[in-house]
């Protein structure tokens, strides 16, 4: 399948992964409508640090996610699409879990049932790496067991499972792309990265909690054309495809690497007790295996972790203003 001219939507297209997406689907051609949370200022999110040019070509359409009614509307004459729409957010996730159950779960059943009545020629549903859990071998591969260490992760396996049977009941075309951790710029300080980085640019003390941690970090650009490329093969259907690096860093190595990149002197890591997971729920390691993306799609990043490092750095250095280091972003 080739994207370009197809009606495409992209749910969560506000988001960090959403607004990147979007912006690719635009410049290839696409003819893009982004589905954003609806709020009453006309906030698009992060579509709205896009190009003029860009947005300028992208059909807008706010709602929620949990309704299927609007769901029905916004996939209404689409061909393609494109699910991300989500909350992320682990430590959250401890604070409201149902809210996690009806975003993620609800919304991917509203999803998927409007793509069945729809006609839908490919939908691409998005998961995560953490519906692993800690792993239990390495590199991870599409067989691992998924383990629900969180309500969000949890939340993300039940989706993957709603968007599994729709494929396996009702023959509806889904490709589900599992992506590992994901950085770049336009990411919010939720995740480490921009974290580590928007500290490092306003003060002496970068806060963090665990520095153990092993994650797999793939720059957004990768990610994206992970994402165009389940879209476009027609092997991916019915296909959970792993999308990531192989190589694993702790959080404390990456901090220093961050802390090397940046040039600031005399920056010193602290432990906050705040940050830190409730022992049983967090992730010790993740590391990708991405043969089956290798062989399915001949997808395989392209950026290496330090120069995607260096273009995050430079875009929140722009963007300081939308970043509250002080505080911490559950």
């Amino acid at each position: 399948m080739n994207l370009k001219e197809k009606k495409v939507l992209v749910t969560g297209a506000g988001g960090f992964i959403g607004s990147h997406l979007t912006e690719e689907l635009v410049q290839i051609g696409a003819s893009v409508r982004a589905f954003v949370h609806y709020n009453s200022r006309n906030d698009w999110g992060l579509l709205e640090f896009l190009p003029d040019n860009v947005k300028n070509e992208i059909d807008v359409f706010s709602g929620e996610i949990q309704d299927s009614i609007v769901v029905r509307k916004a996939v209404k004459d689409i061909d393609v699409v494109f699910h991300l729409a989500a909350l992320i957010g682990i430590p959250y996730s401890y604070i409201a879990p149902e809210s996690y159950i009806n975003t993620n779960i609800k919304g991917t059943l509203n999803v998927m049932q409007a793509c069945l009545e729809g006609g839908i020629e490919k939908v691409v549903h998005t998961s995560t790496s953490e519906v692993y859990g800690t792993a239990k071998y390495v590199p991870i591969d599409e067989k691992h067991p998924l383990q629900g260490q969180s309500p969000y992760s949890a939340s993300k396996i039940g989706a993957d499972k709603i968007a599994e049977s729709y494929h396996l009941s009702f023959d509806l075309p889904v490709a589900t792309i599992r992506p590992f951790n994901t950085f770049g710029p336009r990411q919010s300080a939720r995740a480490v990265i921009p974290t580590v980085i928007s500290q490092a640019l306003s003060s002496g003390v970068i806060e963090l909690g665990s520095l153990t941690p092993v994650r797999d970090l793939t720059y957004v650009k990768d990610t994206v054309n992970g994402f165009i490329k389940v879209a476009e093969s027609p092997k991916s259907i019915g296909e959970v495809i792993n999308t990531g690096n192989s190589k694993g860093i702790t959080i404390g190595d990456i901090t220093e690497k961050i802390i090397s990149l940046t040039g600031i002197p005399d920056l010193k890591i602290s432990c906050n007790e705040k940050r830190i997971r409730p022992e049983k729920s967090e992730v010790m390691e993740l590391i990708c295996d991405n043969s089956k993306a290798q062989k399915l799609l001949g997808w395989e990043p392209k950026h290496s972790l330090e120069e995607g490092l260096r273009e995050t750095i430079s875009w929140i250095k722009e963007h300081q203003r939308i970043y509250k280091p002080g505080l911490y972003n559950v």
